[in-house]
């Protein structure tokens, strides 16, 4: 290692260390959930499902991480710095063993900000290619919003952090001792999905392709790719699913969120061939099943707007 690539390391240490004691001190107050043990060795963070807002930290998400023979995979890295120092330091109360890699599923801001955390930790990051490229190229904005909407304070050191490693398709790899496949099936909620399964036990974290009890929002959706995702993981053995949002999952429970996808492209088409206006159709468009669902009033009018106008530019 040269002496400038050194002191750049130590540097990085130093803040990390600040920022790690300022995490500490702020833990109590900060809602991060407790892990829960899934299965075996996987664990999982269960966010709130609610909206980012200050009152809840950003902590909306799901994410977790795998322990294996000798070291530990990460999925997903939270809203913050704040949370990935947390997190980390929740890994540690369960194994002593160290964190060997980060797996991002995909861009969405409330699962990628942690992932300095990891980096100022020398823990490589790994996520799809069109993933990667996305954060490089579009999570500045996303990272202002949520100053915005957070606070300085509780955004403090974090930045974007574009993943090292990336892949173009579904792979298989060794993580800390433990076989996972990294499960891709093409642009489905985002343009690089990443699905992962932990092959030992059959515990899927589904990313952005599955939410329950909470309507997905449009960014940069496929409907008919995310369709056949969907039916790709429906026809696994899967024991659990961890989705993005909300409880974990069993079954065919996975395909609800499949079931707004059909019923919200069609009605927004319904509406949009009988000649009702945008402005209209935003606040008729409805998907009954779905009313009780955390995000329905704040999401649903922009889900109507974005497929409308899709359907507008065809």
């Amino acid at each position: 290692m040269t002496r400038g690539a050194w002191c750049s390391r130590v540097r990085r240490l130093f803040v990390a260390h600040v920022l790690f004691a300022a995490t500490l001190a702020h833990a109590a107050m900060s809602g991060m959930p407790a892990p829960v043990a899934i299965a075996p060795g996987v664990f999982a963070f269960i966010g709130d499902s609610e909206a980012v807002a200050p009152a809840n930290h950003g902590i909306v998400a799901n994410n977790g991480f795998v322990v294996g023979t000798d070291g530990v995979t990460v999925i997903d890295t939270g809203p913050s710095y704040r949370y990935g120092r947390a997190m980390i330091e929740a890994i540690r109360k369960i194994t002593p063993l160290p964190v060997k890699l980060v797996i991002i599923t995909h861009q969405a801001p409330e699962f990628v900000f942690g992932a300095a955390a990891f980096r100022d930790a020398d823990v490589p990051i790994l996520a799809h290619a069109r993933t990667a490229q996305l954060i490089r190229e579009r999570c500045s904005i996303c990272l202002a919003n949520l100053r915005k909407t957070l606070g300085e304070d509780e955004m403090a050191g974090s930045r974007v952090t574009v993943p090292d490693t990336t892949v173009n398709g579904t792979t298989e790899i060794e993580s800390g001792g433990r076989k996972l496949q990294l499960l891709h099936f093409g642009p489905a909620s985002t343009p690089g999905d990443l699905a992962v399964l932990d092959t030992q036990t059959g515990v899927l974290f589904a990313g952005g392709l599955v939410s329950n009890g909470r309507i997905p929002e449009l960014r940069n959706e496929k409907i008919p790719g995310w369709l056949a995702a969907l039916e790709n993981l429906h026809a696994l053995d899967l024991k659990t699913v961890i989705p993005g949002f909300g409880a974990p999952l069993r079954g065919d429970d996975i395909l609800r969120t499949g079931v707004y996808l059909r019923e919200l492209e069609a009605s927004v088409k319904r509406a949009y061939t009988n000649g009702v206006g945008l402005t209209e159709a935003m606040h008729t468009v409805q998907v009954p099943a779905f009313r009780n669902d955390k995000l329905y009033t704040i999401a649903q009018p922009q889900n109507v707007q974005r497929i409308y106008l899709k359907l507008e530019k065809q």
